[in-house]
């Protein structure tokens, strides 16, 4: 959507997002009108997390379209932290259209979004006092109990979330390492070459922390052999310290479920999934939001050691 803006739009986004002292002001005076104070604590919310180009967007899709839960939307940018504050503004409809990636997934003004790092971008006493206030917002605006988020950066936070809201549920995407590096190599590519194009593009994503790719990137470690963004080794070995980590650090949560990528168009394992996290509509599965995993034939180098090392994390995960 941000490749479609007008000028007003940007404006508008670029005065509202760059600065912390506006959203939080709004946010602020969203509470005094609309808080109510409910329970939430307690609910099964679902934090959807990982690597890009891992499935996030395909699994929030699918479970969103449940009805079951309330995500931020494109309708609420850029007063991301007052969303029933931004519904008054964007009420218009939108066609559908492909996302920026130019992977086949569309969206409109109602399809959810990773916005709410917008969110947790600040201090972490403001999180910890604050979560629960912003997803009774959210949830308010819509009438829900349950919440659901995509953030690619919510890994780092498992333990803070699952602190204030014990009974989350964390998903986390796992894609055999080649074909997953492979597309976090072309959409580096991609987003550079949109970002020199337009600079709004770059602003876009650093405010909501994309920084996965393009020209602001920020790699997930600290690498280790690989420097080149522009090599395939460079994503592969992210690949391998990113999960590594992931699976010492959480394959013993009990709340942390793994999901294989590549097994999203099995029908049997999406039923078993679901049951694990008590979707209450495990009856309608629509396989559609999974059929873009089908596997890139792959004709550069790498590193074949830094791929079976990564490979085995990927089989330990698969074993889980």
């Amino acid at each position: 959507m941000m490749k479609n803006y007008s000028t007003i739009q940007k404006f508008l986004h670029d005065f509202v997002l760059n600065k912390k002292f506006i959203n939080k002001s709004l946010f602020e005076l969203e509470k005094i009108i609309y808080l109510k104070n409910k329970d939430i604590k307690n609910q099964s919310h679902i934090f959807i997390t990982g690597l890009p180009r891992s499935g996030t967007t395909s699994i929030l899709n699918f479970l969103f379209s449940s009805g079951e839960y309330t995500s931020l939307t494109y309708r609420n940018m850029p007063f991301v932290l007052s969303p029933n504050f931004s519904k008054l503004f964007n009420k218009k409809n939108t066609p559908q259209k492909e996302r920026v990636h130019g992977d086949g997934i569309t969206y409109d003004i109602n399809s959810p979004e990773a916005f709410d790092e917008v969110f947790f971008n600040n201090d972490e006493e403001f999180v910890e006092n604050e979560l629960l206030n912003y997803l009774q917002l959210i949830l308010l605006s819509e009438s829900k109990v349950k919440y659901l988020s995509k953030n690619n950066l919510s890994y780092k936070r498992i333990d803070l979330i699952q602190s204030i809201l014990p009974n989350s549920i964390f998903l986390i995407p796992i894609r055999e390492p080649l074909q997953h590096a492979y597309s976090l190599l072309s959409q580096h590519i991609h987003f550079n070459q949109l970002q020199k194009e337009d600079d709004f593009i770059r602003r876009y994503m650093n405010y909501l922390g994309h920084n996965e790719f393009g020209l602001n990137h920020k790699p997930w470690n600290k690498p280790v052999n690989f420097y080149d963004l522009n090599k395939i080794d460079y994503w592969l070995e992210q690949w391998f310290l990113f999960y590594k980590n992931i699976y010492n650090k959480y394959k013993s949560y009990i709340n942390c479920y793994f999901v294989i990528y590549e097994e999203l168009t099995n029908l049997n394992y999406i039923k078993t999934l679901l049951e694990k996290i008590n979707f209450n509509e495990a009856e309608s599965i629509d396989l559609n939001y999974f059929k873009n995993s089908n596997k890139q034939e792959i004709n550069i180098d790498f590193s074949n050691n830094m791929y079976e090392n990564a490979n085995n994390i990927y089989s330990n995960f698969k074993n889980i």
